[in-house]
Formats: C-alpha cells, structure tokens, sequence
C-alpha cells in the first residue's frame, strides 16, 4: 500500500508543479543508482525542495525516504500520508530514533535524503552541515551522493516574502546530483562532512552562475548570494539569522570563511 500512496501524492506533487508553472530540469540523474540503498545529501534553499528531489529520483525508480522535521507529524492528516511513504521524523532532542530509522530504510535497500544544513541558508550559501549523512553512509556502505537544487527560492524561500517569493510562470528550477563520495568502515566522518561540504558548493554555484539565474545589470536581487554579485543577506549577516545545531560542522568552504572565524584559504590550500 506504501508505494501506492507514494505514486498518488508524486501525482499531486506534479500537479502543484504544473500549477506553479515550474519549469524543473536536472543533471547528473545517473549518479542515483536504479536499486539498493544510497544516502542523498541535498541542499536546501526553499520549503518544497523535497518535492523536487523526488521529481528527479522518481525518473530513476527511486521512491526517497526523507528525512523530515518532526513537527510535520503535528499537522491534521499528514501523519497518515507521511507514515506509508516511510518518511522519517527529525527530532533534535532525539536523533538516535532519526539515524536507527533513516539506516532500517538503507539496509532495507532504500534511498534515504537528507538536508544537512539542518534549515535554510540565508545567504545561499552552503551552511554548517551536520554529520548524520556521512555516518549513516560509513555505517551501512551506502554511496552518498550530493544534490544541489537552485531556483526554487524565488517560489517559496525563507526572508521577505515580498521580495522573495515570485509567482512568474515557467520559473527554471536546477537540480545537479554530483559523482557519489564513499565513507569508509574507519574513516572520520567530520572529514567526510568537510569533503561534502566542498562538493555542495561546487554543484550549487555551477548552478547559481547558469545564464539563467543570474540578475540581470541593475536588479535587487535578494535571491541571489552576495559574493556572486546579489543582494541576499552575507554570509556574516546570515549567521546572525540562521538557526544552525550547536553541533554542526564549521565550514571550511564557500565565500567569506571569516565569517566563521576561519581564515579565507585558496583553492589549492
């Protein structure tokens, strides 16, 4: 019955999208294998970012299992829903229920994503990530495999609404899914969580520079990262927004590494 439900509700996820007008293209779809369990580290830059991944996975067979916020059980009849499509709950005050769930679905030969930002990023950038990805990908052998998602900011993001939500019809929506990283039986998963980090940024700000994302000369662009020449909050000024878990891992990548005490290094270190 699980996957029936699963169908019914993509159904209605592409009538949303239909409805939106959202044009919704992605890249690197072959890095998601058809079978067995794999871990998706996604980025997270508006509200309906997992009805996107699953726009894409479903093209390679893939019903995700997401990792979601607990507080969605909360909501009138969504916990019907959530529960047959296997979704799993995120609570911060109880995460080993989140991670012993989120690797039942792997060693079942799931697909199970993540949003390791933990929240939205102000400035659009990648944010403090958590470490669960990376230890369920070492736990179960799981390949863990980036995504980067850019577009859907402008329909339903965190900020001003009146500024950043845009109803314009045949808005482009980017995923890209990047080469799948393997975390060792005994490798450090703060370093993998480093390496993850590194990989996010590239696949985001590939998509962030295509032509058809970028301002255009003079535009307030709110939705678009400082450092590539947008107006969204820096990432100095998202910290003071962000919600990020006291136990996130400091990035080492992106722009204005100072921002969390760090000094800005080079590309080759």
């Amino acid at each position: 019955m699980g996957d029936a439900v699963y169908r019914c509700v993509n159904g209605l996820g592409r009538l949303a999208l239909l409805g939106l007008g959202l044009d919704v293209r992605w890249t690197g779809e072959e890095h998601l294998p058809r079978t067995g369990p794999v871990v998706l580290a996604a980025t997270h830059v508006s509200y309906p970012d997992f009805v996107l991944v699953e726009k894409a996975a479903v093209t390679r067979g893939r019903h995700v299992r997401f990792m979601t916020r607990h507080d969605v059980w909360e909501v009138p009849v969504v916990p019907w829903f959530m529960d047959r499509m296997r979704h799993i709950p995120v609570n911060r005050q109880a995460p080993a229920y989140t991670y012993l769930r989120a690797r039942h679905e792997l060693e079942a030969g799931e697909a199970v994503c993540g949003f390791p930002e933990a929240g939205i990023s102000h400035s659009y950038t990648v944010r403090p990530l958590m470490r669960g990805v990376a230890s369920l990908a070492r736990d179960t052998g799981a390949p863990l495999v980036p995504v980067a998602i850019w577009g859907s900011q402008r329909v339903a993001s965190v900020g001003d609404p009146t500024s950043t939500v845009e109803w314009t019809r045949r808005r482009r929506v980017d995923l890209a899914f990047g080469p799948p990283l393997y975390v060792g039986p005994g490798d450090d998963v703060t370093a993998r969580t480093h390496e993850l980090g590194h990989h996010l940024t590239d696949l985001l700000e590939g998509l962030q520079r295509l032509p058809h994302h970028v301002p255009r000369p003079g535009e307030v662009a709110t939705w678009y990262p400082a450092h590539l020449g947008g107006h969204a909050p820096t990432r100095q000024r998202a910290r003071e927004l962000d919600a990020v878990p006291f136990n996130a891992v400091t990035p080492s990548w992106g722009p204005d590494l100072a921002a969390f005490g760090k000094p800005a290094v080079s590309d080759d270190g």
